[in-house]
């Protein structure tokens, strides 16, 4: 037997080394990537179809029913259709702002590779840690 009741930890090593090697490609790649705002979203894109591709400056109507909800349910807020209207508006808008996010990844294509061999590494890693551990069972 060895000092400390176990094969030295190999199991162990193999796994905390794996998945730590793992979480800082992941982290790596993720802190590579860029989020900005793309031209058309779902809603502006259809009625900016209308208009021969030209995005639309008169985005107000994308608010005009959460607003027309809202401002009835300042009224009288037992109207039932207000409500759906005021939850139809606001999923509308959430809509059109995620339609809108573009996802860019701005890195060289060698610190790229290099990254992916990291988490594959990882993961390697990681499986064979259970497969040894498993078979000294």
């Amino acid at each position: 037997m060895k000092p400390g009741g176990s094969e030295g930890g190999s199991g162990s090593f193999l796994m905390g080394g794996g998945l730590v090697l793992m979480a800082l490609g992941m982290y790596l790649f993720l802190d590579s990537v860029r989020v900005q705002s793309g031209h058309f979203g779902w809603v502006s894109g259809m009625i900016g179809r209308g208009r021969q591709g030209m995005e639309t400056t008169s985005m107000g109507i994308v608010f005009l029913p959460f607003l027309i909800g809202v401002g009835v349910l300042f009224f009288d807020a037992a109207k039932k259709w207000a409500w759906w209207l005021a939850g139809l508006g606001l999923a509308v808008i959430a809509i059109e702002i995620l339609s809108r996010i573009r996802f860019v990844l701005d890195m060289k294509t060698t610190h790229l590779l290099m990254i992916l061999c990291m988490v594959a590494a990882g993961a390697g890693m990681a499986l064979r840690a259970f497969a040894t551990g498993s078979s000294d069972k």
